[in-house]
């Protein structure tokens, strides 16, 4: 199975983690792209290092699950997952930050989570976002 994993920057990190060993686990292939509060809230959450850098954070994060998962810049366009033409099997955002939900409901695309979101969407493929904000306003529930 080929899953997209993007990391964004609402609360959850230990989510995240424990979802990428589980799909690692079941010899999935996974592409990961991390926003950058996404590293922030990894950083601070997980490793209570809130300065790691982005490379430490990921490679701290990515460790348990071996080559399983490929990282992707979020500002990667060329990336396959931006492409409704790759065979790709399911799309998660685990956690998904309440500004990436805006932003995938309103069509927009500023980095390749908003993108391969929009993919997922428009090619009828599964998207499994994890919203991590409580409580919610009528806004969010409108975006979800």
């Amino acid at each position: 199975m080929r899953v997209f994993f993007g990391i964004t920057g609402a609360s959850g990190a230990p989510y995240a983690a424990r979802l990428l060993e589980a799909l690692a686990a079941r010899d999935c292939e996974i592409g990961v792209c991390a926003s950058t509060a996404g590293i922030e809230v990894l950083a601070t959450e997980l490793y209570r290092n809130p300065r790691l850098s982005r490379d430490e954070t990921l490679a701290r994060l990515l460790e348990p699950v071996g080559e399983a998962a490929t990282v992707y810049d979020p500002n990667d366009w060329k990336a396959p997952y931006a492409s409704g033409s790759a065979k790709v099997d399911a799309y998660l955002i685990c956690p998904c930050s309440m500004g990436t939900l805006g932003t995938v409901a309103s069509g927009a695309m500023q980095n390749l989570i908003h993108r391969a979101a929009s993919v997922a969407l428009k090619e009828g493929r599964r998207l499994v976002v994890m919203p991590r904000e409580t409580p919610l306003s009528a806004i969010h529930l409108r975006n979800m």
